[in-house]
């Protein structure tokens, strides 16, 4: 889905495509924000699934694929993944993520996409003023950057689109090389 959006502040900088990515096995979201500073001209976002009923090594290659693609077709200047972390009563899905981010990381780095890591708490704080702001939350604060009126949906997606503006507003990204 592509969408243009009203203008906001301004600021003087160069414009910057930003790819914002929040990874999972079987949902991972992206968003893509462009514009000059805190003046965004252009987002669109998605979802890249995967069925459990395929193996591991197959959903992977379908991450890998599909953002590889997108990222070609975008050609960002930046990439922002959402850093994982580990939960000690579930450390399988702890590796399953960091597989994913695997991919994810190998896809920018072949397309040439300059790329940030940064945590959840970080990103939601910068967003919202509070690291353990809630999913809603966090889609109320992107949607009211992007001067969208619908919601966001599904979550992964709004997180993309969030990391991505965190892009876009910090200007953490150089050009590519």
């Amino acid at each position: 889905m592509t969408h243009n959006a009203a203008d906001g502040l301004s600021r003087k900088s160069s414009k910057l495509k930003v790819i914002g990515i929040d990874p999972g096995l079987a949902n991972t979201g992206y968003g893509v924000v462009q514009g000059v500073g805190s003046r965004i001209q252009d987002y669109t976002f998605g979802t890249i699934r995967t069925s459990k009923a395929e193996a591991v090594p197959n959903r992977l290659d379908r991450i890998f694929s599909e953002l590889f693609s997108i990222l070609e077709n975008e050609a960002p200047d930046l990439m922002v993944i959402e850093d994982i972390f580990s939960l000690g009563r579930y450390p399988k899905s702890s590796i399953s993520l960091g597989k994913v981010c695997g991919v994810i990381l190998l896809a920018g780095s072949r397309c040439g996409v300059p790329t940030v890591e940064l945590p959840a708490r970080e990103f939601k704080r910068i967003l919202t003023g509070n690291g353990g702001a809630t999913k809603a939350q966090t889609e109320k604060a992107v949607r009211h950057l992007l001067k969208r009126q619908k919601a966001i949906s599904p979550s992964h997606a709004s997180d993309a689109l969030g990391l991505a503006l965190v892009g876009l507003l910090r200007g953490l990204g150089g050009t590519r090389p």
